[in-house]
């Protein structure tokens, strides 16, 4: 279930959060349109303001947003020009249905209790040689930012561990890089790459 508190936040700021004037394709989304099929079907979880999935989408993936802020999603509907999906993690049903799954910073925000099983629905819901790309914040166990924020903070042994509980992945990496976040703290990222 999403966090009420972390929820409010977005609601709070979804304004503010969604207006990136500055905005650029990281290395990994590009890595991630690349390695998929021309037209790939993609379930972007967490689409925030919208950012990465106009950059798909322009790309010519064809990208279904969701989010579970109805405010943030309603910011992220005024850019993409699409309807977003109000949904939590745990209610994904979808069976065999995309190519790829993108969750930028947004499975950080699981329960840790519920972590496991978030990613065994995302791997029903990929097809074949799917792609999950995910990133998380490294840590050494759940907590809160200074906004109130619920995070799952993993460290790469216990994040490899959900991904290994959850499916039988053909290929799956974890990558450590330097970077930050809204709160502009340095952050170690944990970015995931896995396929079916």
């Amino acid at each position: 279930m999403a966090d009420d508190q972390t929820l409010q936040f977005y609601a709070n700021t979804a304004r503010t959060y969604a207006e990136k004037t500055n905005y650029q394709p990281g290395e990994q989304l590009r890595s991630f349109v690349a390695a998929l099929p021309t037209r790939a079907e993609v379930l972007e979880l967490g689409t925030g303001g919208g950012h990465d999935a106009a950059f798909m989408v322009a790309q010519g993936l064809r990208v279904s947003p969701t989010y579970a802020s109805v405010a943030l999603a309603a910011e992220a509907e005024r850019r993409l020009g699409q309807a977003v999906t109000i949904m939590a993690f745990s209610a994904l049903e979808a069976v065999l249905r995309y190519d790829g799954v993108w969750a930028n910073a947004s499975l950080l925000h699981a329960p840790k209790a519920e972590l496991t099983g978030d990613l065994a629905r995302i791997h029903r819901a990929l097809r074949p040689g799917g792609l999950l790309v995910a990133s998380f914040k490294a840590g050494d166990g759940e907590g809160r930012d200074r906004y109130g924020r619920y995070y799952n903070y993993p460290d790469r042994s216990e994040l490899e561990a959900h991904f290994r509980a959850a499916g039988n992945w053909s290929e799956l990496g974890i990558a450590a890089l330097p970077g930050t976040g809204y709160d502009k703290l340095p952050t170690t990222w944990l970015w995931v790459s896995a396929r079916t």
